[in-house]
């Protein structure tokens, strides 16, 4: 699906219109493709914290180049500050000093993060300060424009060592539709990770389950996992298994065809795991329904259809994989959340319920999980799809528009937010909930 109202404002009438008017003008953002380096260009450092030392050791094994001194005729691709060494709220000055000689000088649609300590980690004026990184960084993302994003990384003091994936994910391409995020790195559980042999196929060898496979999102992710090593389960309920198998048979992956919310699902996905691939390694719990109603209007099976699928069929299959121990060491639980679920949204009750219960699953593992086993999940907000497709004219304008890029995603940002949970490399990225919504005016 295209944004009609984007192919408009690029023409020659449509650019004058847009000017003359003031209307919203989205820059077409870069997605990443095969073969692509992960940074076309140069990125700038800054910053004299605990990380300055082991940023261009981590960017170079990245294939990334980098600089602390922009030349006078180059554009800067991305912008990196070590905010760790700021210790008190005189301190945060550092990002002016650094961030303001460099706004004119940045490439289209580049890439800003910053990086700092988990402020609950801290006391004193040093966790004033680092808990202040937020408001910046969420201001910067609104300001940048011309397709760029901004974002803060928090990472804990023991996990230096285990930033790569995470740089490689939100300084290239990959991160196109993700703004004005807070991650945290080491703050539950593991602080170390896996080395990664290959970082064009980090899931080499792993196997992946995803829900609601056969179209959209769903597609997508099983697409973007393949692409990058790994062997796909696809799942799906029955009247989707023709399209299921086909996709499938396109990834040299396998099917399972069932509704999750069937009584002995879990113990089905369980078995099928176990006795056909020896287990699994990244778990994804992309299926969902809506049955929109407002409260006053809602009747109740359209209630309980709506948190079954989304809530309880992925709790109940996570549960049963943990204690059947068929999810490997080292594996990855994901789960697909809504920006409804933090911000709500009107006719949604039932839906902004069941997908604020997936972040209370993270929440509830986060700190429970053992072996390595991380759990994350993304939040989309307006992703371009054939079910948006079917949304009033007016209404999908404005859900395009209501955010700082001033356009909607497309499956492929959801799929590689997942893709970086899921990598090798990502061990000690556990616990986080990750917007992909272009930096969302509401629901921040």
């Amino acid at each position: 699906m295209s944004d009609r109202y984007q192919g408009f404002a690029s023409t020659p009438i449509g650019r004058l219109l847009v000017k003359n008017l003031g209307l919203p003008n989205p820059t077409a953002l870069e997605r990443w493709s095969e073969g692509s380096p992960l940074v076309d260009g140069v990125v700038v450092l800054g910053g004299e914290g605990r990380l300055a030392e082991v940023l261009p050791t981590t960017l170079d094994g990245l294939g990334i180049a980098s600089t602390t001194a922009l030349a006078d005729d180059v554009r800067a691709k991305a912008l990196v500050l070590d905010a760790t060494g700021i210790t008190d709220t005189t301190g945060l000055v550092a990002l002016q000093e650094f961030f303001t000689p460099l706004m004119r000088r940045l490439d289209t649609c580049p890439r800003v993060v910053v990086l700092g300590t988990p402020p609950e980690t801290l006391t004193g004026g040093e966790r004033v300060a680092q808990r202040a990184l937020e408001g910046f960084t969420r201001s910067m993302g609104k300001e940048i424009g011309r397709g760029g994003t901004v974002q803060l990384v928090y990472v804990a003091p023991a996990a230096d060592g285990a930033i790569a994936s995470t740089l490689a994910f939100l300084l290239s391409p990959k991160s196109a539709y993700v703004s004005g995020q807070v991650v945290r790195i080491g703050a539950h559980g593991a602080t170390t990770t896996d080395p990664v042999a290959d970082w064009t196929r980090p899931l080499a060898g792993k196997v992946a389950l995803v829900t609601g496979a056969s179209r959209g999102i769903g597609e997508e992710i099983a697409r973007v996992l393949h692409r990058d090593g790994a062997t796909v389960v696809g799942v799906d309920v029955p009247q989707a298994a023709s399209e299921l198998q086909t996709l499938m048979g396109e990834l040299d992956g396998d099917h399972l065809v069932l509704d999750i919310t069937a009584k002995d699902a879990p113990q089905r996905i369980a078995h099928h795991l176990r006795e056909h691939h020896g287990g699994v390694d990244v778990v994804v719990h992309n299926a969902g329904i809506t049955r929109d109603r407002r409260l006053a209007n809602m009747a109740a099976d359209r209630w309980s259809s709506v948190v079954a699928v989304n809530l309880t069929a992925p709790e109940l299959i996570t549960r049963e994989l943990l204690d059947a121990g068929v999810v490997h060491a080292g594996g990855r639980i994901i789960g697909v959340a809504s920006i409804a679920g933090i911000a709500g949204n009107v006719g949604q009750t039932n839906y902004a319920t069941s997908k604020a219960g997936v972040i209370g699953l993270v929440d509830s593992l986060r700190d429970e999980l053992g072996d390595g086993i991380t759990v994350n999940a993304v939040a989309p907000g307006f992703i371009i799809t054939q079910m948006t497709a079917a949304v009033p004219f007016a209404t999908r304008e404005v859900g395009q528009r209501l955010n700082a890029m001033a356009q909607g995603g497309l499956p492929v940002d959801v799929a590689e937010t997942i893709a970086w949970f899921a990598s090798a490399g990502s061990g000690a990225v556990n616990g986080n909930v990750v917007r992909v919504c272009g930096q969302m005016m509401l629901g921040a």
